[in-house]
């Protein structure tokens, strides 16, 4: 199922990771198209700026050359000016000058008025030209800002999406491990489960072989030996003391106790619950510090705050009950007379439910036809009033079967024992039906709740009371569902616990006769405590002596075998020690024969004559081998050496063999030099090993710290090419500004440049025209 459930999850997220990489390609493409279309909006900008300053250089040069005509024309007034007193002189030629002067004030005019027409023509189109230059920049800004807003936007997206799936990834892949980790933890606990089953499986066939052996053998016993029989009589049997069963009673005790501990915590959220709903009534729907509230809710509100005396007594007959259950006692139904104290107390506390009943469907009714109520509540106050006429009758129906409970130990005849078993059902029915009423009384009452808050007279005192109001409902709703489940997992052990004595007995077991087996108990215990003092012991004389020479004996002996042990073990060790030393040697001499077999071998190979040779030496060595009686005759007196890890030994004749003891001490002596070097050695290896471990671990600590610099240095070389990249993108730009301002003003000069020799030409022209009509007048 785990391993379905994970495929699940992974196709899931497969799913949503192709959705996902296909939206990413869409955003990425959508941001490129929008980067694209920003570029040629910024190059439309730069074209839309050069024209502007291209109209601005015109302009200026228009208002200049203007400014030049306005000064030329002033001239040529004052030239008029001077030249109007000379032809009053000279009538004649006057005329014939006024006429040529009105000639060439009426070319100057027509020139001026063109002029000044087209310079209103050039205003006007510089004048649009600037509007729509405007218009158009705006839009261009106000559409990068939309897309530049969009990308924002659209990275935003990418970047949650791509943090969401590394995020679902990451926990998938925790889950993974976590399930593997479960799977096989729970593989083992199968294995040893099985393992487990097996050993129980042979432990029982042994005990049922054993039992079954046993109880053969007690019945032959019984058949022979018991003369009568003295559960003759039903009415006596009640009076036997039965078995002491301490686990039984150590159960009951820790069973009570959690019973207690539920009624503990069920006690304060009733106590909470009918507090707060006291409140509610002085607050909603009338407050009580504004207006009086009605003659209802005000003896509702009485009797509410008299709850403690009803609901208190629950948790000190509950109390009292956990006390009487100890470790002495038999703990039955017919003997746990506390058990009447909480079934009265309990009855107490259904009078007071059910003289609270009529008042609170009153003041629900009343609080529906106030004008703050909307049909909604309305409805969640009717559901409420239904909920509490349930949880009356649920706490009736409890009370009636903890009654039932309390009477074998008040009545005898109130309870039959065939029926302990339907009781016990119906009380932990009775208790899942209060578990479902404190549920359907939470539920509907937060939604009363939110539709309170939602009112427009709602005030902070009302927020405040009907949140205490629903924390103590949940309270008793958990503590309903844990008393439910409590005893429903108990009930079995109360069927098979709450009663004692022969089954096919009814209604022999009274009160009273519980109360004598509790005395016959206590008597029988007391009886057999003093049953159990020790008793003097005294041993003869004669045994006393005997027994201390053979305690003698035996601790001499004892002394004698420890000894002997102790240099056992101490020879063991020692022979230990040589043979991890021998063995160690051997291995050695292993490798050096292996390696000057393979010497030999190359050597072998390497010339053939040599090869021959050898074959030659072996066939010799072989027909030795075969006759070596004819070969010690003839060579007995050479020395025959032997290499060896031991060293080189010569080998004698047996008339000079040296003792065994001499070769012994030497081949131990050589030996213990060699261990000793080896240990020298080792122990200089440790101490080598142990100063490169640390100056290894300096150095780690080292690298560590000069990664950490390098990636501080990284992130700081980043941000100084970033920085760099920066101010070169800033120069290029301001360069490109220079340069471009540059241009303007060069066009600008060239522009004044030329405008003034068309003025300079200007000049020499009327002033060579000006020469040319004084000389003619002049000559005139």
């Amino acid at each position: 199922m785990a391993s379905a459930e994970l495929q699940g999850k992974y196709q899931k997220l497969a799913q949503e990771y192709s959705k996902l990489r296909a939206q990413n390609q869409v955003l990425k493409k959508g941001v490129v198209d929008e980067q694209a279309s920003s570029a040629v909006l910024k190059e439309q900008l730069k074209m839309k700026d050069q024209s502007l300053r291209k109209l601005q250089q015109e302009m200026d040069s228009l208002t200049f050359r203007n400014l030049q005509l306005a000064k030329r024309v002033e001239l040529l007034q004052d030239e008029l000016a001077l030249s109007e007193p000379r032809g009053k002189k000279n009538k004649k030629s006057g005329e014939s000058s006024s006429q040529l002067s009105q000639e060439q004030k009426s070319v100057f005019d027509e020139d001026l008025q063109k002029k000044i027409e087209e310079n209103e023509r050039l205003h006007i189109q510089f004048f649009e030209a600037d509007e729509h230059h405007k218009h158009v920049e705006a839009e261009l800004r106000s559409r990068l800002a939309t897309l530049e807003t969009e990308a924002a936007q659209h990275q935003a997206v990418i970047d949650g999406l791509t943090r969401k799936y590394m995020e679902t990834i990451e926990k998938l892949q925790n889950d993974k491990a976590k399930l593997e980790v479960k799977s096989q933890t729970l593989e083992k606990e199968a294995k040893e489960c099985r393992l487990r089953t097996e050993e129980c499986q042979l432990q029982l066939k042994n005990l049922h072989e054993d039992l079954s052996g046993r109880l053969e053998e007690s019945l032959s016993i019984i058949n022979e030996k018991v003369p009568f029989n003295d559960t003759k009589y039903h009415l006596y049997n009640a009076l036997n003391v039965p078995l002491h069963n301490r686990r039984h009673q150590l159960k009951m005790r820790d069973i009570a106790g959690q019973a207690l501990a539920f009624v503990q915590d069920l006690v304060p959220a009733l106590l909470n619950f009918h507090t707060y709903t006291e409140q509610k009534i002085q607050i909603f729907p009338v407050d009580s510090a504004i207006d009086a509230i009605s003659p209802l809710n005000q003896k509702f509100s009485q009797y509410l705050h008299e709850n403690a005396s009803y609901v208190r007594p629950l948790e000190e007959g509950m109390l009292h009950l956990f006390e009487s259950i100890t470790e002495d006692t038999v703990t039955v139904l017919e003997t746990t007379v506390k058990l009447k104290i909480f079934s009265d107390n309990l009855t107490s506390y259904i009078r007071f439910l059910r003289k609270i009943l009529p008042y609170q469907l009153k003041s629900l009714e009343e609080e529906c036809e106030s004008c703050l109520c909307t049909p909604a509540l309305r409805a969640r106050n009717l559901e409420l009033s239904q909920d509490m006429k349930r949880m009356t009758a649920v706490f009736e129906k409890l009370q009636t079967y903890v009654t039932l409970l309390a009477l074998p130990s008040t009545e005898p005849d109130g309870l039959l024992r065939t029926n302990y078993t339907s009781v016990l059902t119906n009380v932990g029915a009775a208790l899942h039906g209060f578990h479902d009423v404190m549920k359907d009384i939470s539920k509907h009452y937060s939604q009363k709740v939110s539709i309170e808050h939602e009112l427009p007279t709602a005030t902070q005192k009302l927020v405040t009371t009907n949140d205490c109001i629903l924390s103590s409902a949940v309270a008793l709703t958990n503590g309903a569902g844990k008393i439910a489940s409590f005893f429903s997992n108990n009930v079995d052990y109360f069927i098979a616990s709450l009663s004692y004595g022969p089954k096919t007995a009814s209604g022999f077991v009274s009160p009273l006769s519980a109360e004598c087996m509790l005395q016959y108990k206590k008597k029988a215990a007391a009886y057999m405590k003093a049953l159990r003092k020790p008793l003097a012991e005294s041993v003869p004389y004669g045994e006393a002596v005997a027994n201390r020479r053979v305690l003698l004996s035996s601790t001499e002996s004892r002394e004698g075998l420890a000894q002997q042990v102790q240099q056992s073990l101490e020879k063991i060790s020692k022979l230990e020690q040589e043979r991890e030393h021998w063995m160690l040697e051997a291995q050695l001499a292993k490798i050096k024969l292996e390696k000057e077999n393979q010497r030999i071998s190359d050597r072998l190979r390497s010339t053939s004559n040599t090869h021959l040779l050898g074959l030659a030496q072996e066939n010799a060595t072989v027909s030795t081998a075969s006759c070596p009686e004819e070969a010690a005759a003839k060579v007995p007196s050479e020395p025959v050496q032997s290499t060896s890890l031991i060293g080189i030994l010569t080998r004698m004749p047996d008339s000079e063999v040296p003792d065994g003891e001499s070769r012994e001490d030497l081949i131990k002596n050589h030996y213990m030099s060699r261990i000793a070097e080896l240990t020298s050695q080792l122990q200089l290896a440790d101490s080598k090993s142990v100063h490169f471990y640390a100056e290894c671990r300096a150095l780690s600590k080292r690298l560590a710290l000069a990664e950490k610099c390098k990636e501080t240095l990284t992130e700081e070389v980043k941000l100084a090419s970033q920085n760099s990249s920066r101010l070169q993108d800033e120069l290029t730009t301001t360069k490109r500004s220079y340069e471009d301002q540059l241009s303007m003003m060069s066009d600008h000069l060239c522009s004044m440049n030329e405008t003034l020799s068309k003025q300079r030409e200007e000049i020499d022209t009327l002033k060579m025209s000006s020469k040319g009509n004084s000389k003619k007048n002049r000559s005139r």
